[in-house]
C-alpha cells in the first residue's frame, strides 16, 4: 500500500532493497541529485529510516499480490534485492530470483522505462553457486523482458570484507593459497554514484570495483592493523578449502552454505574489476573497529 506522495516533476525512481547496505546509499544519492524517490519497505516501522524520500510502498517483493501497482508512475526501478545472510527461511531462488521477477513484472505492466539490477562480478562463471544461480537466472529473465535494462556487477562490497575483520579480532587471518590474488572491493557510496549514473546511460552490463587493487595479503594486513594486532597471516593449503566446501554442501542446507560457498570460491579467483570511486578500505576498517568499541 502507498503511504504518501509529494508532487514533483523530476524523474521518478523506485528503489527496492532500500534498507540494505547499498540501498541506503542509493536513496541518498538519488535525493542528492533531486530525483523523486519511492522506496519499498516491508513494514511501516521502517519509514523512520527514510523521512527524506517522496513516497513509501509497504509490501513484500516475495509476495506478488502485496506489491501490485508498486511501479505506477515510475520511470526507473533500481533493485538491490537479494540475500546476503540467510534469514526468514527464504531461499536464493525465492529472493534473488522470484522477488525480482515480481518487481520486473510490475514494471512491465506500468510501462517503466528502465530496470537496473545489482548482480555480482563474474556471476556468469559462478552459476554453479547457489547465490549466483539465482542472480544469473534473473539476469536472463531481465534480458528477455523487452525492457531497457542495466545489470551492475560490483566486486565485493566493503561490508563483505568484515570477514577479514572478524578473523583479525582473534589475532590471525587465514587465507587459502599464497594470498597474492587481487581484488578491489567497493564502498556503497561509490557504487551508488555509478548505479545512479546508469539511469541515463546506454550500457547494458557494468563491471565495477573500488579504486584500490589489493591482494588478499594486503587486505588481511589492513584488517589486523585496524584491530591493533601484529601481522599474523596463515596460508592454508587448498585441499582444506575443498574439503570444507564438500562438508558444508553435504551436511548443511543451501541456506547455511550459500554465503560460505561463495566466499570460499571467490577466495581462489581473480576478482579484479574496473576501478572506480575514492573510498579506501583502510578507512572503512578503522571506522568499523571504532563503532565496535563504542
Amino acid at each position: 500500500m502507498l503511504i504518501f506522495t509529494k508532487n514533483m516533476d523530476t524523474k521518478k525512481v523506485l528503489v527496492a532493497g532500500a534498507t540494505g547496505y547499498l540501498g541506503q546509499y542509493l536513496v541518498k544519492e538519488l535525493k542528492k541529485r533531486d530525483f523523486w524517490v519511492r522506496v519499498l519497505i516491508r513494514k511501516e516501522a521502517q519509514k523512520a529510516k527514510f523521512e527524506f524520500v517522496d513516497d513509501y510502498f509497504v509490501g513484500q517483493a516475495t509476495e506478488p499480490d502485496s506489491i501490485k501497482k508498486i511501479t505506477k508512475d515510475v520511470d526507473a526501478v533500481i533493485s538491490a534485492v537479494g540475500i546476503t545472510r540467510q534469514k526468514d527461511g527464504l531461499t536464493y531462488m525465492d529472493v534473488d530470483y522470484q522477488a525480482n521477477v515480481n518487481l520486473l513484472n510490475e514494471a512491465k505492466k506500468s510501462g517503466v522505462k528502465k530496470f537496473i539490477y545489482i548482480s555480482v562480478l563474474n556471476g556468469e562463471k559462478l552459476r554453479h553457486l547457489k547465490i549466483c544461480e539465482a542472480k544469473e537466472k534473473l539476469g536472463d529473465y531481465l534480458k528477455s523482458s523487452g525492457l531497457d535494462y542495466c545489470i551492475i556487477r560490483p566486486n565485493g562490497f566493503f561490508s563483505d570484507m568484515s570477514d577479514f575483520l572478524n578473523m583479525a579480532k582473534g589475532g590471525k587471518v587465514y587465507l587459502f593459497g599464497d594470498g597474492k590474488l587481487k581484488l578491489n572491493p567497493i564502498h556503497g557510496k561509490d557504487l551508488a554514484k555509478s548505479v545512479v549514473d546508469a539511469i541515463n546511460q546506454d550500457e547494458k552490463e557494468i563491471n565495477i570495483g573500488g579504486p584500490e587493487m589489493l591482494s588478499q595479503n594486503e587486505i588481511a594486513e589492513l584488517a589486523l592493523k585496524a584491530c591493533g594486532k601484529s601481522i599474523k597471516i596463515v596460508h592454508l593449503p587448498d585441499w582444506i578449502r575443498k574439503f570444507a566446501l564438500w562438508s558444508v554442501r553435504t551436511f548443511t542446507s543451501s541456506k547455511t552454505y550459500g554465503p560460505i560457498e561463495f566466499f570460499m570460491t571467490t577466495m581462489v579467483m581473480d576478482m579484479q574489476a574496473p576501478q572506480f570511486g575514492k573510498h579506501k578500505l583502510e578507512d572503512f576498517f578503522n571506522e568499523e573497529v571504532k563503532k565496535q568499541k563504542q
